[in-house]
């Protein structure tokens, strides 16, 4: 129980921090003998504050549940 209210609260305040996930990729345009072309495209995966705080909050009353038992 411990172990997943620290998950929770490093996910937590992970979230609060960033605020989401960014990340790129590459495509292949064109690929014709020697003339290569790719095109990179950013993609974001954004995470709510309040979904940060509600795991942060979250995790603190499973350690907090956890101590008592």
């Amino acid at each position: 129980m411990k172990m997943i209210g620290v998950v929770l609260i490093a996910l937590g305040i992970i979230g609060l921090v960033w605020g989401g996930v960014n990340w790129t990729t590459r495509e292949k345009l064109v690929d014709i003998g020697p003339i290569h072309a790719t095109h990179d495209e950013q993609h974001s995966l954004p995470l709510p504050p309040i979904a940060g705080a509600l795991a942060l909050v979250g995790g603190i009353v499973l350690v907090v549940a956890g101590s008592k038992t």
